[in-house]
């Protein structure tokens, strides 16, 4: 792997700051970016988040309006299709019981493992804790609620098996 560097952006329509990226990284306009590392070969398309923590690989391509939210990991040559969206937490809420905001420290962060050549159509939404296993593909649409073994079709709401 090459060497990474850091990138910090506040252009009009790019929020860049404390991105690691590799060699020959492409990222469009209107995107937010922020404490993640994208490797080398990747392509970022326009409107897209990417938090904090957020591990890429090698030769990824995400396309546009897709969120990828703390505690998400792709292997290399992971497809995002358009507006692919990751959650992360299995409860969320806006307030504790007593009433207040939560804060970072009152929700339980559950990461999501994205293994190398995995395919995610567009408008597919993946559930907190999964992992897609190396080669799968995820059909347009789909809720992936639960792991997706390798090189395996899923489809549907929720998503099931539907080939090999």
């Amino acid at each position: 792997m090459s060497a990474m560097r850091t990138l910090n952006s506040e252009e009009g329509n790019r929020r860049i700051q404390d991105v690691q990226v590799g060699e020959n990284v492409v990222i469009q306009p209107f995107v937010n970016l922020y404490g993640c590392a994208i490797g080398e070969g990747s392509r970022v398309g326009p409107f897209v988040e990417i938090q904090r923590g957020v591990q890429i690989g090698r030769n990824c391509k995400i396309s546009s309006h897709s969120f990828l939210c703390e505690g998400v990991s792709l292997g290399d040559g992971v497809f995002i299709g358009h507006g692919v969206m990751f959650t992360n937490d299995r409860s969320p809420r806006a307030c504790n019981e007593n009433g207040s905001i939560q804060k970072d420290g009152d929700w339980t962060l559950e990461k999501t493992v994205v293994e190398d050549g995995v395919s995610i159509g567009s408008g597919a939404l993946i559930l907190p804790g999964i992992r897609l296993e190396r080669d799968s593909l995820i059909g347009a649409g789909a809720v992936v609620t639960r792991d997706v073994p390798a090189g395996s079709t899923v489809a549907g709401v929720p998503a099931r098996l539907v080939g090999s």
